[in-house]
């Protein structure tokens, strides 16, 4: 199952002897220790949940084997004994020169409290890998390894290197593809020493405070906001004897991190370590849940991708990005769209249409049936005439003829949705009741086991309570229908921008479009503040607002290519997705603003990755590319013609366009 092992000098080791006496360790979180994929992780523990139908918790240790890791400490608390039960079954209980242990506590309800009771166990013996079991990565571990040992060996003091990459948040929702919330560091970009990290800021304010000592004491700043934190830590042993001497370090970020960063007296320093063609995400929510499963299937996580992964169970990878388990049946009326998983033993009826989904296991889906961008888990029965878009459906579920799943809507386990019953978009729907006291993701951050929330006994919630729901009372069938069992969850105080922030869902067109008034409005007060940072987040005083003119021209050279390549991807993600042109105008439109462009800047853009799609779309005369480049420019021809005012900007757009066009046929 796991990706091959690579040979002995991919290692990190200073000389073999170093090696054989400290071999590289890692310390694996399997608690999430938030509550952000509730109802689900009441039943099973995030590191179990499928991601493209393996456990996030494969994709982790994979990675760790063959980037040369030999020990990993997994530590466990909620749902402890699946986690224990799990591993013990599975290829990692007995992989040569990879050996993964746990470490099982029943009360720890923050990272903190892990590490402290690892330091307590006197298990690592040097320098280590610090990672929770929801993160997906194939970087290499040998130049950051690398580069932490020697920094140690110049300054005892640094002791952690945080992996980043880069990641541009969307201007208009201040979030990134993974939707978690813009992040703020201030990097010294001549040591990357990490000077200032923070992921809470309000944006709205448009700026964030900075100490005037670290500019003081730093000849270069660079505060960056287009940098996504990986959650891969190489750490000293010290960073595990901190935990236990500050006890007020919960949060790994929110505690460890900034209160690091602000001791002047113990002289402790953080470091950055960028990847650049390697993939690294952590699964925070379940936006990143999705975009990180669309990763998978597009490969960018080669080598672990589910054909590879998939061990016993034989997947092939066919056109357009499917895969399939050999044993499928499938009705040959049924159409199974581009980036699709279908897994073993699955039936699919007639007539029934499914794209840019992941179907698991031992499925039975009827006649008719339309799943778009969703999520369908181990034995799930999806009858005729079925509808779901943009949902994910957990093990043993049961939809019942006519049944729709509106956007962003999550079936926990076995719950049954009535015949023709409509579930209302973002609804989560559980057989077990709403707790009463509803937890903040912002006090528990990392507590998804908090005890007195759930009226459970004691004896499940470290058990599988799936297989045994006699205890559980079941929701009146009105909450979902005509013989529905399922209690559907009220959205708790202030959590309504959550339920779309963080949905599999795409973003509401009403909701852009209230955030691009409040940013308008926003805007025109800022203007009123003098204060400069540049566009690549460097600190400027005053004198150095006055450069050459050729400096500037240069500048809005660069800006227009990044501005293109912005539109560019945004244009490719719309057709993929086969989003609405509403919701396009409004993407490129707060392109526009966050670049300072104007309309027919906008439309060349467009027009430019109209005609590359055309071209790079398979053709084999000149008929066929104009055959192509007629399709897309007829289905966006609405987008285009939004940013073009006049004839006189379409025929500038065009013949600027003509240039570029020209160059590609050469090309190809």
């Amino acid at each position: 199952m796991g990706a091959q092992k690579k040979g002995a000098t991919s290692r990190v080791s200073e000389d073999q002897e170093e090696l054989a006496r400290h071999p590289l360790q890692a310390i694996l979180l399997a608690d999430s220790f938030a509550t952000k994929f509730r109802p689900i992780t009441l039943e099973r523990p995030k590191v179990l949940l499928p991601l493209v139908n393996i456990p996030m918790i494969d994709y982790t240790l994979a990675w760790l084997d063959s980037a040369g890791v030999e020990e990993v400490f997994v530590f466990c608390c909620a749902h402890s004994k699946q986690v224990i039960d799990y591993l013990e079954s599975s290829q990692w209980s007995s992989q040569p020169n990879f050996s993964v242990q746990t470490i099982e506590s029943h009360n720890s309800i923050s990272a903190g409290d892990a590490l402290r009771l690892i330091y307590e166990r006197h298990v690592i013996h040097g320098d280590f890998v610090l990672i929770s079991g929801d993160t997906v990565s194939n970087m290499s571990l040998t130049q950051v390894l690398q580069e932490h040992k020697e920094r140690r060996k110049k300054d005892a003091n640094a002791i952690m290197t945080m992996v980043v990459k880069q990641s541009k948040p969307s201007p208009i929702t201040q979030q990134s593809r993974l939707g978690i919330d813009e992040l703020f560091m201030a990097i010294n970009p001549d040591t990357k020493q990490l000077l200032c990290y923070e992921d809470k800021v309000e944006c709205s304010k448009g700026f964030i405070s900075i100490d005037k000592t670290l500019i003081a004491d730093n000849p270069s700043v660079v505060l960056h906001n287009d940098k996504q934190d990986c959650y891969i830590d190489i750490c000293s042993e010290e960073v595990l004897s901190l935990f236990t001497d500050n006890f007020d370090y919960q949060h790994l970020r929110r505690h460890f991190v900034k209160g690091l960063l602000v001791d002047d007296i113990m002289g402790y320093k953080i470091y950055t370590h960028e990847i650049h063609s390697s993939y690294a995400a952590r699964i925070d929510n379940f936006r990143s849940y999705d975009t990180i499963s669309k990763d998978i299937i597009q490969r960018w996580t080669y080598p672990f991708v589910p054909d590879i992964l998939s061990g016993t169970s034989a997947i092939k990878v066919e056109r357009q990005g499917t895969y399939r388990a050999s044993d499928v049946t499938l009705s040959r009326s049924a159409q199974i769209g581009p980036f699709t998983v279908i897994g073993k033993g699955t039936k699919i009826g007639n007539d029934t249409k499914i794209s840019h989904s992941v179907i698991g296991e031992g499925c039975t889906i009827g006649s008719n049936v339309t799943i778009i961008s969703s999520y369908i888990w181990n034995n799930v029965t999806i009858e005729n005439d079925c509808q779901l878009r943009h949902a994910i459906v957990c093990d043993g579920v049961i939809m019942k003829s006519g049944a729709v799943l509106e956007p962003g809507v999550v079936l926990s386990f076995k719950v049954v949705v009535g015949q023709k019953f409509v579930v209302p978009a973002y609804s989560m729907v559980s057989l077990l009741q709403q707790p009463i006291q509803q937890d903040s993701d912002e006090e528990l951050e990392y507590a998804d086991s908090s005890s007195g929330t759930v009226e459970l006994p004691s004896d499940k919630l470290n058990g599988d309570i799936t297989s045994d729901l006699s205890e559980i009372r079941y929701g009146p069938a009105s909450e979902l229908g005509t013989g529905g069992v399922g209690y559907i969850w009220s959205i708790f105080e202030g959590g309504h921008d959550e339920e779309w922030r963080h949905s599999v869902a795409p973003i509401p067109t009403d909701k852009i479009a209230k955030i691009m008034l409040d940013k308008d409005n926003d805007e025109e007060v800022l203007t009123q503040d003098g204060n400069i940072v540049s566009a690549s987040g460097g600190l400027k005083s005053d004198a150095d607002t006055n450069g050459s003119d050729d400096d500037d021209n240069e500048d809005s050279r660069d800006d227009y290519v990044s501005f293109e390549k912005e539109v560019e991807a945004t244009f490719l993600r719309e057709v993929q997705e086969n989003i609405k042109i509403d919701h396009a105008v409004l993407e490129v439109n707060a392109l526009r603003l966050s670049y300072n462009m104007a309309s027919v800047d906008c439309a060349g853009a467009i027009f430019y990755s109209m005609m590359k799609l055309a071209v790079e779309s398979p053709h084999s005369s000149a008929s066929e590319l104009h055959r192509n480049a007629a399709d897309v420019i007829t289905k966006w021809q609405k987008l285009l013609k939004y940013f073009l005012h006049d004839i006189d900007e379409e025929v500038c757009v065009v013949d600027l366009v003509n240039i570029s066009l020209f160059c590609f046929w050469l090309n190809f």
